[in-house]
């Protein structure tokens, strides 16, 4: 069993099967509700036309980050060999070459970390974006785990170290901003997909104020808009969203359906377009990282990075659509 960009293709829920009716189907999709505040006019929220891969400031440097990544949960926990590390190797490169750069693994994902130090050897180390998690968030053993990671993705620094699923509301970060200060990592930050844990999650952005934060969010999975991502905004932190096609996949909710017409507004022809989109027009979003080793949903998931993103109006015509499905 295993789960590609949040889908368990074990189960035979792949994005091909899930897309195979939608694709036979007449386009355009009658939508009751909110067509009207689509088609009036309204602009979008961020991005352009043309303009290519859109980027997103990290609040606490300026610096610009390519606003899709990639994920490596599941999908890379077992080392490749053959045809399949060289499908696994073309995702990476792929990812690369197309202009985006955040790639997010952890301690924790198997073979994960080995995987991406091995398919990422030849690359030139400026283009690349690599964030791992440790779960360990104390001194001693936070700097085993860490110097672990380090070794297997043959990497001096990675660019954010994240500890990953907070549980105490009292976790306190120096250990994390002493490895940012030696060198070892450039950003710091928290990761949680855990309801049971929001609680912490927020109580650690307010008073730690970490570079990053990544948290479980999807147009099916709507929780941490509540709270956790005004906390973020608040805090000045980066938001990574994980699982964004959510856990159970928001592809089962349109098997056998098509992207509605009035999706091209913002430039969405295509389901991963339009749920990736949709987090997109958050304005405390910094970039998604869905998990994918097949080349072809990697491009598509691209794609949802350039050109226009819904705005406030139109993300809100999203979800009553979603929910009507």
């Amino acid at each position: 069993m295993g789960f590609e960009n949040g889908v368990d293709v074990g189960r035979g829920t792949s994005r091909r099967g899930l897309f195979r009716g939608a694709w036979q189907g007449a386009l355009g999709v009658a939508l009751g509700v909110g067509a009207g505040l689509i088609l009036d006019g309204m602009r979008p929220a961020f991005g352009q036309p043309g303009s290519g891969i859109a980027t997103r400031p990290i609040p606490h440097s300026g610096e610009l980050l390519p606003v899709i990544g990639l994920g490596t949960a599941n999908d890379f926990q077992v080392t490749p060999e053959g045809e399949a590390r060289a499908n696994v190797k073309k995702v990476v490169d792929d990812l690369l070459v197309q202009g985006c750069k955040l790639i997010d693994t952890a301690s924790s994902y198997g073979a994960a970390e080995s995987v991406l130090g091995d398919l990422l050897s030849d690359q030139d180390r400026t283009k690349v974006f690599l964030a791992t998690k440790i779960e360990d968030g104390s001194t001693s053993g936070g700097s085993a785990e860490f110097h672990h990671s380090l070794e297997r993705l043959r990497y001096r620094q990675v660019d954010l170290l994240q500890l990953h699923n907070v549980q105490n509301p009292r976790q306190d970060l120096a250990p994390f901003r002493d490895w940012k200060a030696q060198g070892l990592c450039r950003y710091i930050g928290i990761t949680t997909t855990f309801k049971s844990d929001y609680g912490a999650a927020e109580a650690v952005i307010a008073k730690q104020k970490p570079d990053f934060f990544q948290v479980d969010y999807s147009l099916a999975d709507r929780d941490a808009e509540r709270r956790l991502l005004p906390a973020a905004r608040d805090a000045g932190a980066a938001v990574l969203t994980a699982l964004p096609f959510g856990r159970s996949s928001v592809f089962q909710a349109v098997r056998g359906k098509s992207v509605p017409e009035w999706a091209r507004e913002f430039d969405a022809t295509t389901w991963p377009q339009f749920f990736l989109k949709f987090l997109l027009g958050h304005e405390a979003v910094t970039a998604v990282i869905p998990g994918t080793t097949n080349p072809a949903h990697l491009s598509d998931n691209i794609s949802a990075g350039s050109g226009r993103f819904p705005d406030a109006r139109q993300r809100q015509a999203m979800i009553e659509f979603f929910a009507t499905l």
